[in-house]
């Protein structure tokens, strides 16, 4: 039997009405003029689409090569409003966005449960915005796909490594990382932190990303862990702020997009 997780953040993070859900998303992924490459890995910031959707469209855009293929996607994200330990996952079965609903994978789940830091708990994901503002990019550049849930609580980096590795997959599996990056300085503050942590972050030095550096610091530490044992490389497709998109610059948020192959 489903059960649906709806839109908890629809008419104030993005908009409620499908058709102009579906025009803004849209109209953001064509801003971005690249060529699709094969991606194993994103990270991706999470607040309000006027603030940094225009960002994450840079991550997502690169993905249009692989929309056949992909047929699940992790996705990991920090939380805002439930304190816990360990990592969650749902016992919900759907996520459900204006555009539609999404079942989530419920063998690659079932998979993690002997991990003594995995959580069977709702409560994590019901308001969880870090999530949710991920899933209609995902709609609209993927066909099909399942959805492999996380939050990440107060967890150790290397829990979400564990994690990130059992369900690596091969070229079925996306892995995506919700987070944005610095909060509330200003402007020039911003930019000189934020680019501290791309640097970081490109370099595949997850102990160098401290606490204030990005709210999903562990998911970022997690996937960075693996990406280096692995191989992969680090791209930094786009860095920006709130100053720089829809906001003041006395007090700004930090954005990045990257991807990983």
């Amino acid at each position: 039997m489903s059960s649906v997780r709806p839109a908890a953040v629809s008419g104030t993070f993005y908009p409620a009405v499908r058709a102009k859900l579906h025009q803004m998303v849209i109209a953001f992924l064509n801003e971005v003029q690249v060529e699709a490459v094969p991606i194993k890995a994103l990270i991706v910031p999470h607040a309000g689409y006027i603030y940094s959707g225009s960002v994450a469209a840079g991550g997502y855009a690169r993905l249009t090569s692989q929309s056949a293929s992909i047929k699940r996607v992790v996705l990991l994200g920090p939380s805002h409003r439930v304190a816990f330990a360990g990592i969650a996952v749902p016992k919900l079965t759907v996520f459900e966005t204006p555009l539609g609903q999404v079942e989530v994978d419920q063998r690659a789940i079932d998979s993690l449960l002997d991990l003594p830091w995995i959580q069977r708990f709702d409560d994590p994901h019901l308001q969880e915005h870090s999530l949710e503002v991920q899933l209609p990019f995902l709609q609209t550049v993927l066909n099909d796909f399942a959805l492999v849930p996380l939050v990440v609580g107060q967890a150790e980096s290397a829990q979400v490594a564990e994690v990130i590795s059992r369900l690596w997959g091969g070229d079925e599996t996306l892995i995506v990382v919700s987070s944005d990056l610095s909060h509330y300085l200003d402007y020039e503050s911003a930019r000189k932190i934020d680019m501290k942590t791309t640097r970081a972050i490109e370099d595949l030095r997850a102990q160098d990303i401290d606490y204030d550096q990005a709210c999903g610091r562990l998911p970022i530490q997690g996937l960075l862990q693996v990406i280096k044992k692995r191989g992969l490389r680090c791209i930094t497709v786009d860095l920006r702020n709130s100053g720089d998109t829809a906001g003041p610059r006395d007090h700004v948020v930090g954005y990045g997009a990257y991807v990983f192959n």
